[in-house]
């Protein structure tokens, strides 16, 4: 039999469609990869196996009885970590759901992208691909979408649920920008394809001449993740825009980059930018600032869905790192940004885009009224997707854009609060296992009756970093921030006795 094209393999995903992230009686294999195929720095490889296990609340998918689930990793997952996710089934037995879940590691904690792992591989790809029963019933999952994920899907000849790797160029910092600008989104002052600092010194002149008071702005590489890419720089107290030494002064400031990730340098900061280019922006600055996200989806039929909004928590040197997030985002902008991203949604439907995706805006509060700008699309699965499913899963409950609202099926609202740095240097002290015990003990694990409680997650992290996952679920926003933080201070305490 011919070898089926890539284009060929996707048309098997639209009869599919209903059967991704949906509780149905249908059979179905769902292979799940979560490679960090991006410039993700220089990751330990506990942190890396950590990332990879951020996505084991997609064993809640095991809810549906006839679905098969094989999730693949660097390193072999602690069978107590398994049986944690689990035990989290609501109304399905856990021995029934273990049979149809199959672990499968490379026994590679290198840094390389777990994707590149398997296809290294031949007799690994061919043991997957005996585990799919069906291959007209089954997908692919992955973290983000590049050709790797596109060879791999090909290699174990089933469709990848994701956005074609064409498509790339619409997540970059610079692609994102053009879209906003052709879709008419509010988005920063800025110039892209900056690829050296001279590129970044025009830019920044041309973007004083356009904007006189300007106070500051950002120099971002077009692949950064969760900020790590980004670089502050301060334009205040420069000659005027076109005065004799601008240009000279511009560069001198450039020289002093403030990076959000700590162990970014100058030289090597310059060098990814001249390899794959970036933006300069504006950095928006208000009398109230938030930073909060849409997601949504394509669905194989071409259909757009907004799922959910975020706002953003932030940290690092000058609040660009993602540390965690809020659900739902605050009612008094979320509509707002929810409608702009629904133009991008629509766009990207008509490329032929599929999968998940994520707009983040940055929204700031001026003479009391809220103004929203798009400052990124990320066209992957990101640091608000795993506890948004979650919830959704644990919760059968659904998300009313029009309302910023939340709602399980008995009437509920729920909330949460989300981090992927829960950080503390004592935590090295604990394993998994210690975790589910202090949980146990002190009441920390989720409730099914109540639908309210902390579900942990890269727990991988927690003896070598000292750092864990964690989202915290309340009936309201409050007692979320509640919950958050009170069993952060368990753990505190736990950790310190």
């Amino acid at each position: 039999m011919a070898e089926l094209t890539y284009d060929e393999l996707q048309t098997r995903l639209a009869p599919l469609w209903k059967s991704i992230e949906r509780m149905n009686q249908d059979e179905q294999t769902i292979v799940v990869v979560p490679s960090l195929t991006l410039d993700f720095g220089d990751r330990s490889g506990a942190t890396l196996q950590a990332y990879e296990e951020r996505f084991l609340f997609l064993l809640l998918l095991l809810r549906q009885p006839r679905a098969r689930l094989v999730y693949v990793t660097s390193q072999p997952i602690l069978p107590s970590v398994i049986d944690y996710y689990l035990d989290l089934l609501p109304g399905v037995i856990p021995s029934h759901a273990r049979k149809r879940l199959f672990l499968v590691s490379t026994l590679d904690g290198s840094s390389r992208p777990l994707s590149q792992k398997i296809l290294e591989r031949p007799r690994l790809v061919r043991r997957i691909r005996d585990l799919v029963l069906d291959p007209e019933r089954a997908h692919l999952v992955p973290y983000n979408t590049t050709e790797l994920e596109r060879d791999l899907a090909l290699a174990l000849e089933i469709p990848m649920y994701g956005a074609d790797p064409r498509h790339f160029h619409f997540g970059t910092k610079t692609g994102c920008r053009r879209l906003f600008a052709e879709e008419d989104v509010p988005h920063p002052v800025g110039r892209e394809e900056i690829a050296s600092l001279a590129d970044a010194v025009a830019a920044i002149a041309s973007m004083r001449a356009e904007r006189p008071d300007l106070q500051a702005g950002l120099v971002k590489l077009n692949e950064g993740v969760s900020g790590d890419g980004n670089a502050r720089v301060d334009l205040r107290d420069l000659p005027a825009p076109g005065a004799e030494g601008e240009a000279e002064a511009i560069g001198a400031r450039l020289h002093e980059l403030r990076f959000e990730a700590e162990s970014q340098t100058l030289d090597r900061y310059l060098a990814k930018l001249e390899s794959s280019g970036g933006v300069v922006e504006e950095l928006i600055a208000g009398d109230e600032f938030r930073s909060p996200s849409v997601q949504l989806r394509v669905t194989p039929l071409g259909k757009v869905e907004l799922l959910s909004t975020h706002d953003q928590l932030l940290g690092g040197p000058s609040g660009q790192t993602f540390i965690g997030c809020r659900f739902p985002a605050d009612a008094e902008y979320a509509p707002r940004i929810t409608a702009e991203a629904a133009k991008i949604g629509a766009r990207l439907a008509a490329e032929g885009v599929i999968g998940r995706f994520a707009l983040d805006f940055v929204t700031v509060r001026r003479n009391g009224s809220w103004d929203a700008y798009a400052i990124e699309l990320n066209l992957r699965k990101g640091g608000t997707t795993h506890p948004f499913l979650t919830l959704q899963f644990l919760t059968d409950g659904s998300y009313d854009p029009d309302r910023a609202v939340f709602t399980a099926p008995n009437g509920q609202e729920k909330h949460f609060v989300a981090s992927d740095h829960v950080e503390n240097p004592a935590y090295k002290d604990l394993t998994p296992d210690d975790l589910f015990d202090i949980a146990a003990r002190r009441g920390l694990h989720f409730d099914h009756a109540r639908q309210t409680g902390v579900v942990f997650h890269m727990l991988a992290a927690l003896s070598e970093g000292g750092w864990i996952g964690m989202t915290a679920v309340g009936n309201t926003a409050e007692n979320a921030d509640r919950t958050y933080r009170e069993a952060i201070a368990v753990l505190d305490e736990e950790a310190a006795a």
